[in-house]
């Protein structure tokens, strides 16, 4: 069969005849690369074969090239590197060739083709003309298919490829698309390739926009194509406004006040919803910018510091304008809309909501008039809104300036849970959640409780959507007043909730007995009983008991149903179902604590038979082993009975290391049952000391799971003491050498990457130290101190360091001095750079204060 035929079967509406098809490609692919690609190619280039046969060769090409998994890409990457260079040569120009075909679909795939060959090729220098070829076509043919497919492949190649790659060319880059981009271009199609272009260039174009010409000419035709006759163009350039703004920001001002404050504020008023849906970003944009200045700024003020870039406070000198533009679109919604579609109305409402963020009190005399005006109205509409409104305003304002209109509101909103209209009650519903999570202190329990949980108990038996918002208000309920307890009372044997406790949990109880799960309100309703359970007072523990008798009845009737499972949907629900009872058990537990002990059997029966019934769902297999590590937390010694059935299970899953969270999971494990059982775990230590460090040779392992097992090292040799000591050296050489990754100031990922390794270090040294500490090995950590506080020592001197970082590293400090208090460590407890840390104490939260103190008690009795 000729290749023609072949890529046309792999789009046969027969499915047997589309699959084959599939096969014999990706067989071809495997077993004669070369011949695979050329062959595409010659099918990409062909102006004789049909379009959708062209496509399809295109889409093969590129698919052989780029993968989202970053392993198979470095795959596809030597895969084509290791192709004859004539080879290569012949595709890339069939692709470039294909680019000038009359038929616009054919040279869309080919800028696909060109991007992902370049985003190979032109990391490791090779390629070097395309920037020149590409931008040739543009500059100097007047063929307008040509300059659309080549303005595309620019931008997909700005979009995949690290800007310091492109550095060099940028300004060239730049000129060609903003070229294409002018309002003088005579193509409209030429225009949205280009402004497409510009939006994924933005990124490395710093240096013109440093440039005050240059990015006087790039606003002005950014601007100018806003007013584009072609409505494509003009979303096109509101969504580079939208990028430029979170770029630029503090370039802005300027152009704010020339021409960006006009042109949004029409373009929200667009008859167009994609115009309007971007102008509206737009200023969701600039809330968000102002909100992380004021916080940045915030965090300076503790350091008594001026912030580096300063708010211009678009928002609010644009409020008077803006707001009313908002509120009319919040009016817009329609009866019909989907639940996930995104719509003007729901943008508009997200708008708001960062707007009263940005802006604070500000906002509230902005929309009062509009709430209290519609709030009322006949038209559901205007009903609605004002309800999305005030829920909207209540993230950002003062809680004493909200409180007493809460206050006002609440009554009325209780009341509009019984409205006739599904979308008001959905977004009085949201409302009050709102409310609960945020204003907990506006619920008066003798006032307001008793209403609220009324209405929203009874809203659980309404439509999945507003189940799904009063599944959330009661959570919030729960959440929220068992955290002001907790700040305020400690230790609280009753709560205000502990009156309607069994009713909530017997009523989302109910919610929960469905097979459905629309809106993922079953879901939410056991998300919101575990709240209740976790927060639950002791007068409510009874209730708590049954809960989880309840829980366990179920999750043995889903595992009797295992046989019955047909096809994908019956398993994902089946699955979904067993994580959430797995959350509730887990709260259970967490709650009980030793109380649990009665019901420990029953619990790892089921779990053991829920891991074997899991398969390779890791989903359900973390949730259970969660349950283990918290069963293990709450039992302590107790926990011992069950190892020797669990082990069998645990090992597969720490061997499991392409799935990153299981594994990261069964990590944890090892923690909690090295705490649990303390000195009685050294009997497994060795086997689990073996298994990590595999795991850490291991080229497949995510490098986060990594962080975790030096962490879980500290947690094996706290539990156990001088026990640990065969491992001592070993461990302390793989922490060293871990402790020698440096941070690259220029790759912030690598910068996070190493603060979280440096973290994990720290902890498994305190952990060794203190497992040390006091015991007949205590003389065994002598040697390995320089090294660890050679780690300490830079952690302390990195400017960027958390401050769980310091904590961690002032109390390592106090526990070596509190390791040698005679004098063994003087000469190092007395260097410069310690004395140095110990003076400072500015921007310290109040704990690392108490750590600091605590050490330099321990380092004055060591160095007396």
């Amino acid at each position: 069969m000729n290749a023609s035929a072949l890529l046309a079967n792999t789009l046969s509406p027969d499915a047997t005849t589309r699959q084959t098809a599939t096969q014999q490609l990706e067989s071809a692919s495997r077993e004669n690369y070369p011949v695979y690609m050329l062959m595409l190619s010659d099918e990409l280039r062909n102006e004789n074969s049909q379009i959708h046969t062209r496509n399809a060769a295109g889409l093969a090409l590129k698919n052989a090239l780029s993968a989202r998994d970053s392993t198979r890409q470095d795959e596809y990457s030597a895969r084509w590197m290791a192709l004859d260079v004539d080879a290569r040569q012949k595709i890339k120009e069939a692709s470039l060739l294909t680019l000038a075909s009359p038929q616009p679909r054919a040279g869309a795939v080919a800028a696909q083709v060109v991007s992902a060959i370049a985003a190979v090729e032109l990391p490791v220098g090779q390629w070097p003309d395309l920037v020149e070829i590409l931008l040739g076509f543009i500059n100097t043919s007047d063929d307008t298919n040509l300059k659309i497919a080549t303005l595309q492949a620019i931008g997909y190649i700005c979009e995949t490829i690290k800007p310091e790659v492109l550095a060099l060319r940028s300004n060239e880059i730049l000129t060609a698309v903003i070229h294409g981009a002018r309002k003088e271009e005579p193509s409209s199609e030429v225009q949205l390739a280009a402004v497409h272009a510009l939006f994924n260039s933005l990124e490395f174009v710093r240096d013109n926009f440093d440039r005050e010409g240059e990015r006087n000419y790039i606003m002005q035709v950014v601007c100018e194509a806003t007013q584009n006759p072609s409505v494509s163009v003009q979303v096109g350039a509101f969504e580079c406004l939208v990028k430029i703004m979170a770029l630029y920001y503090d370039k802005m001002a300027f152009y704010m006040e020339q021409a960006l404050f006009g042109l949004t504020v029409m373009g929200m008023k667009h008859s167009d919803e994609r115009v309007a849906l971007q102008a509206v970003e737009f200023w969701t944009t600039v809330c968000e910018e102002e909100i992380e200045l004021a916080h940045e700024a915030r965090e300076a003020a503790e350091y008594d510091e001026p912030p580096e870039l300063e708010s211009k406070h678009f928002a609010k000198v644009a409020l008077p304008e803006v707001i009313p533009v908002l509120l009319n679109l919040l009016t817009q919604q329609e009866e019909d809309a989907d639940e996930g579609e995104w719509n003007l109305a729901m943008s508009a409402g997200t708008c708001l909501n960062y707007m009263a963020q940005a802006v604070a009190d500000a906002i509230v005399p902005a929309v009062i008039p509009f709430i209290e005006a519609h709030i009322k109205a006949q038209d559901w509409h205007q009903r609605e809104a004002a309800v999305m409104t005030f829920g909207s305003i209540l993230d950002g304002p003062d809680p004493q300036v909200l409180t007493p209109l809460v206050n006002q509101a609440l009554p009325l909103l209780i009341g509009m849970m019984n409205d006739e209209n599904l979308h008001v009650k959905d977004t009085t519903a949201w409302t009050l959640g709102r409310i609960c999570d945020l204003l907990i202190i506006t619920i008066k329990p003798d006032v307001h409780l008793h209403p609220l949980i009324s209405a929203l108990v009874n809203g659980l038996s309404d439509r999945p959507r507003i189940v799904t918002n009063c599944c959330w208000a009661l959570m919030n309920l729960a959440d929220q007043i068992g955290i002001y307890l907790d700040e305020y009372i400690t230790s609280a044997s009753e709560s205000p909730l502990s009156p309607y406790f069994e009713g909530i949990v017997s009523a989302l109880l109910r919610v929960t007995e469905t097979t459905a799960n629309e809106s993922n309100f079953r879901t939410s309703a056991y998300e919101a009983i575990t709240s209740y359970v976790s927060h639950s007072t002791t007068d409510c523990i009874p209730v708590v008991q049954n809960t989880v008798i309840a829980i366990l009845q179920r999750m043995e009737q889903l595992l009797n149903m295992q046989n019955q499972i047909v096809g994908v949907d019956d398993r994902n629900n089946w699955n979904e179902l067993q994580s959430n009872l797995c959350s509730v058990v887990i709260s259970v537990i967490r709650r009980l604590s030793g109380g649990i002990q009665p019901m420990a059997d029953r619990i790892m029966t089921l779990v053991l038979q829920l891991i074997q019934g899991a398969g390779k769902t890791s989903t359900v297999l973390e949730d259970a082993f969660l349950v283990v590590g918290s069963l293990a937390a709450a039992l302590e010694a107790g926990f011992a009975p069950y190892i020797q059935a669990f082990l069998p299970f645990l090992y597969p899953a720490l061997k499991a290391h392409e799935d990153t969270q299981l594994c990261m999971v069964a990590v944890g494990i090892i923690g909690d049952i090295s705490r649990a059982l303390g000195d009685q775990s050294a009997q497994y230590a060795g086997a689990f000391m073996n298994v990590l460090l595999e795991n850490l040779q291991s080229n497949v392992l995510n490098r986060n799971v990594k962080i975790s097992i030096l962490s879980c090292f500290g947690d094996i040799a706290l539990a156990i003491g001088p026990a640990f000591d065969p491992y001592l050296n070993t461990t302390m050489d793989v922490l060293r050498q871990a402790g020698s990754v440096q941070p690259n100031p220029l790759d912030f990922d690598l910068m996070d990457y190493v603060a979280q390794l440096r973290e994990g270090i720290l902890e498994a040294y305190t952990g060794v130290v203190t497992g040390f500490k006091n015991t007949e090995k205590t003389p065994a950590l002598l040697p390995h101190v320089p090294s660890i506080l050679e780690l300490v020592h830079q952690c302390l001197a990195d400017e960027e360091r958390s401050d769980s970082i310091v904590k961690l590293s002032f109390g390592l400090i106090g526990d070596l001095a509190d390791c040698f208090p005679n004098g063994q460590i003087k000469e190092h407890l007395l260097e410069e750079w310690i004395a140095h840390e110990f003076r400072s104490k500015r921007g310290m939260q109040q704990e690392t204060k108490k750590t600091l103190r605590w050490a330099r008690e321990m380092i004055k009795r060591a160095t007396a």
